[in-house]
């Protein structure tokens, strides 16, 4: 079963993250204020999507490869607490923040500042998620393979 929440948990997770990235820097770029606002207030009720999605990725991830050692297993193992770090500390406050700011018209340098760490922090957990993604399907697509073989 885990092997199947797990890589739904991990897209939906990716997806939701840049749907809120997209949404972000389209609003910003060409929309009013008020457009903004409705961005940010939707991305804070979107967290209750995306906060779940990632503590199953990552619980199940840690569950499916505890006794894992090969390269890519390692190497999404050094990534998780990074993404987590990352959304805990940096993604989900900034979101909070930007929304209030944004609900009450304050459209001012620490907004602006705290945006721009939002997008970076956003852009950086895409990319880390992305490589886990490409990882985990390397390590399905050579666990197929393998039970390929011994069926033969």
């Amino acid at each position: 079963m885990l092997r199947i929440i797990h890589p739904i948990a991990g897209v939906l997770g990716f997806l939701t993250i840049l749907v809120f990235w997209t949404s972000t820097l389209c609003s910003e770029l060409f929309a009013t204020h008020a457009t903004v606002a409705a961005v940010k207030s939707m991305i804070v009720s979107g967290l209750f999507i995306l906060v779940p999605a990632m503590v199953i990725v990552g619980a199940s991830g840690m569950s499916l490869g505890r006794r894992r050692k090969d390269v890519q297993a390692l190497a999404k193992k050094k990534r998780m607490p990074i993404i987590a770090m990352n959304g805990l500390l940096i993604l989900v406050p900034a979101a909070i923040y930007l929304s209030a700011k944004a609900n009450a018209g304050s459209f001012d340098t620490s907004f602006y500042i705290v945006q721009v760490v939002e997008l970076i922090a956003g852009a950086t957990n895409l990319t880390l998620m992305g490589l886990s993604i490409r990882d985990g399907r390397a390590m399905t697509a050579r666990r197929r393979s393998a039970r390929k073989q011994k069926s033969r």
